[in-house]
């Protein structure tokens, strides 16, 4: 089994070789770690899992008690009109005003707090899974970044260096027509694969500048130039069967599932709750004044406890724990079909990294050979053996060669990332990212047990 390292070391002596960026080489680790950092999609999804976590204190919040308070005034005045005496004026004001407090404490609520904060914290864990699947998946379209970057160049220093041949080949066709030992149709030929070249020459640019802007979106600045790839095949399981066996008991996304599995299951149960009886306590204290023709205050203070029956609530909460329960169904099946996708996504890139594997052995061959017969034809058309148009051909089928290497040495990198991601390990920590890996738990440490307060724990 070859090394990856060897693979991206031969890619960027290519690059580095032809001088692709005015800059201080930038690795693989360092642009994978730029986007562990900056890329906007994984900093959503660290938005959406800490939006998740605070689930668990509102889920709390049913073993707390509530607490309100009111204040009511109002002004009464009034005149009377009695028959054979003149009207009388507006009687002075009687203001009244009543404060009152009140506590509400529940005692039980049919098991649904308690299956309501079993669901958030199976939310939460199915949250992280989730962002695992998105840090992977940013990761490998990072990789795939930085790679279509070396690629793209390596394909435009190609065609630049093929543009070079042509011309001078197109320089020695019109001299030797001009002394007489070419034709017309040499020059003419040789003029055509040189246009052809330029055609090819400004597609790689555009497709260099389009990878470019892939770069900077997904990894967040500008490429430099790149080298300096850290060897991951050794990251990678010996065997098919062990690879597969390890991601259907690993991978974060199945684990997302089984989780789901666990919400589906918990939202069956606080559905049911709601046929079960509900006891609480209550207290409350109030205070009315009164003042007018003469002042006037009464305070009351009052607890009690309450326990509610349901009897018939009109069908609805038994549909809706049919309703949870066929959910709870779908989401099993979903866990069968998360686990097929897994196997599957394996599967499949393992085949296309041994490819990739037997690819670049080929064109390495492939280039060797092409070299020696390019440099075989030539030799053979100084002494009349050969064309230009066989020169020509020659160089068509060794730029094309080099042009197959690059890719299968593309494809074999990515593609060993691709297997990582497969297995359930393409992240920070298991790259060795040289970036302060996120804890999902800190966040949820801080506002578990909050029982208030507006800002969030970065202070916003």
């Amino acid at each position: 089994m070859g090394n990856i390292r060897r693979v991206g070391a031969a890619l960027s002596a290519v690059v580095l070789a032809l001088g692709s960026f005015p800059a201080a080489a930038e690795s693989m680790n360092a642009a994978l770690g730029s986007a562990y950092i900056n890329n906007p999609d994984l900093n959503s999804a660290r938005a959406q899992l800490r939006a998740i976590d605070e689930g668990v204190p509102q889920a709390l919040a049913g073993y707390r008690p509530t607490i309100s308070g009111s204040v009511d005034v109002s002004t009464q005045t009034s005149r009377n009109k009695v028959p054979l005496l003149p009207t009388t004026d507006w009687s002075k004001g009687l203001t009244s005003a009543t404060y009152a407090i009140s506590v509400e404490q529940p005692i039980f609520l049919g098991f649904r707090t308690a299956n309501g904060v079993k669901l958030a914290q199976s939310s939460v864990k199915a949250g992280r899974e989730q962002l695992k699947v998105v840090e992977a998946s940013v990761l490998l379209d990072a990789v795939t970044a930085f790679m279509d970057v070396i690629r793209a160049q390596v394909v435009v220093n190609l065609t630049a260096q093929n543009i070079e041949f042509l011309r001078e080949q197109l320089r020695a066709a019109e001299d030797r027509l001009s002394v007489g030992e070419g034709t017309r149709t040499d020059v003419a030929q040789t003029n055509a694969r040189l246009q052809e070249g330029i055609s090819d020459y400004a597609q790689a640019v555009a497709d260099l500048n389009r990878a470019i802007a892939t770069y900077i979106q997904v990894i967040g600045h500008q490429p430099d130039r790149l080298g300096g790839y850290n060897g991951i095949e050794k990251l990678l399981p010996p065997t098919l069967d062990a690879g597969i066996a390890y991601a259907l008991s690993n991978h974060p996304s199945i684990i997302a599932a089984l989780y789901n599995v666990d919400i589906a299951a918990y939202n069956v149960r606080i559905a049911e709750g709601a046929t079960l009886p509900t006891v609480g306590l209550q207290a409350s204290l109030s205070r009315r004044e009164e003042s007018g023709l003469r002042d006037t205050w009464n305070e009351t203070a009052s607890i009690g406890g309450r326990l509610s029956v349901p009897i018939y609530q009109g069908g609805e909460v038994a549909s809706s724990v049919r309703q949870f329960k066929e959910t709870l169904g779908q989401r099993r099946i979903d866990l069968d079909s998360t686990r097929a996708q897994v196997r599957q996504a394996f599967v499949s890139s393992w085949g296309e990294l041994e490819a990739a594997r037997a690819q670049v052995k080929a064109a390495e061959v492939q280039v060797s050979a092409q070299q020696l017969a390019l440099d075989g034809v030539i030799e053979e058309r100084r002494v009349g053996q050969r064309t230009t148009l066989d020169v020509l051909n020659s160089q068509q089928d060794l730029l094309e060669a080099r042009v197959a290497l690059v890719n299968a040495q593309y494809r074999r990198v990515v593609g060993a990332y691709t297997v990582l991601s497969a297995y359930g390990k393409l992240d920070a920590k298991t790259l060795a990212l040289a970036v302060d890996i996120y804890d999902p738990t800190e966040h949820l440490d801080a506002v578990k047990d909050r029982w208030g307060g507006l800002r969030t724990p970065d202070g916003r």
